[in-house]
């Protein structure tokens, strides 16, 4: 499985080895021993997965849980083709503001680690796209949040020829200097005290 760090500090983008043949194909999105040797520690304990399925130009995020208790996730996709995106929201972060993306298909089959405060968005670049997530939390409504995927300040790479639909929350999410003037973000060095706790 092939590695590669991202702009935003403590994100991984992994691509693992696909073994074609006459019958279909096979493929593990994820695996233990090449996310420890590059990450330093083992993936959280899982304690949910979710699966969404969205149409063409569907934008999600930029989503991200209230710190404690904070998320981290593995996401790949597992039908279609999605931009997936990265947005580093914790204050004080050295890489605050800043953003990557990664093409995920059903081609490569690559996967991102998104650690514990960092923001998710991805946009659907085929109708039927499939995204499956690894969690360390269980979902609970009222800690999950959201800052504006069309935020100017952050001018995240959605496709300019696509139509987007978004949810409502996702239509009124505050921007990034919004939300940092509410409170609404992760403290940086609090997410990197929960990880080094192990409490993910």
């Amino acid at each position: 499985m092939k590695s590669r760090s991202l702009a935003v500090a403590g994100a991984w983008e992994f691509t693992p080895q696909v073994f074609p043949d006459d019958r279909g194909l096979f493929v593990s999105p994820f695996q233990e021993s090449a996310f420890t040797e590059v990450v330093g520690r083992r993936l959280f304990p899982v304690t949910q997965t979710n699966h969404s399925k969205s149409r063409r130009g569907v934008v999600r995020g930029v989503h991200f849980t209230v710190t404690p208790p904070g998320s981290a996730k593995y996401v790949y996709c597992a039908r279609g083709e999605s931009l997936d995106i990265v947005v580093d929201i914790r204050v004080g972060s050295p890489t605050f503001g800043r953003w990557d993306a990664v093409r995920l298909d059903q081609k490569d089959f690559r996967a991102v680690y998104f650690p514990v405060g960092v923001g998710h968005a991805f946009v659907a670049l085929a109708d039927d796209t499939v995204m499956s997530y690894l969690m360390s939390e269980s979902y609970v409504t009222e800690n999950e949040l959201a800052v504006s995927a069309l935020d100017p300040a952050l001018n995240l790479p959605i496709p300019s020829d696509i139509e987007t639909l978004m949810s409502d929350r996702d239509r009124v999410a505050p921007t990034l200097a919004e939300a940092e003037a509410m409170g609404l973000l992760p403290d940086y060095d609090l997410c990197c005290e929960l990880e080094a706790k192990g409490r993910l």
